[in-house]
């Protein structure tokens, strides 16, 4: 995760010196897979006037159940590591239509060595589709329904990685946008 944070800061931070019009946002992002976990984390997102007039977003999120159901309980403990890429109509006003695409790793803690032969890792393919809330100051809301192309049932993936699940997303302007 690190590793993944460090490269796209160093990304976010080089295009920022080329491209005057960038508009970075840092998130606490909350997911609920409905009959099952919340997850919480950050998520990073980057948009620009040069990327389709700002309605082409890129991001990066981290979601955990151990900062959620996880925390102080026997839940297990799962994390996903996610790129995004998402277009908004109607940028810049009030309530903006909002699809992504996301892409990458969900990790399982199965934790006992009973469970070591179940499958703990997947890819993650998944669309999104929701509104944003562009509030004045450097707050905005996102929320979204999103759906997992790639789930599991315990013996062919992670039996945890569930088809529909639910975000909200409040994001602070750190650069650009509200900034300006």
């Amino acid at each position: 995760m690190n590793r993944l944070f460090r490269i796209l800061l160093i990304v976010f931070g080089c295009s920022t010196l080329l491209f005057a019009d960038n508009t970075i946002k840092l998130g606490l992002k909350m997911q609920k897979t409905p009959n099952l976990y919340y997850e919480n984390g950050l998520a990073l997102g980057y948009s620009s006037d040069r990327l389709m007039n700002n309605k082409l977003h890129l991001g990066a999120s981290f979601v955990s159940s151990r900062l959620g159901s996880a925390m102080g309980s026997n839940a297990l403990k799962q994390e996903e590591y996610l790129l995004s890429a998402g277009f908004v109509f109607r940028s810049g006003k009030l309530i903006n239509p909002v699809i992504k695409l996301n892409t990458g790793l969900f990790v399982l803690d199965t934790e006992f060595e009973i469970f070591s032969e179940l499958p703990n890792k997947s890819m993650m393919l998944s669309a999104e589709f929701g509104l944003g809330y562009d509030i004045d100051g450097p707050f905005d809301l996102t929320t979204t329904l999103g759906y997992n192309l790639i789930t599991g049932d315990g013996l062919n993936g992670p039996g945890t990685l569930y088809p529909i699940f639910l975000n909200l997303m409040v994001n602070y302007t750190l650069m650009g946008g509200y900034l300006k």
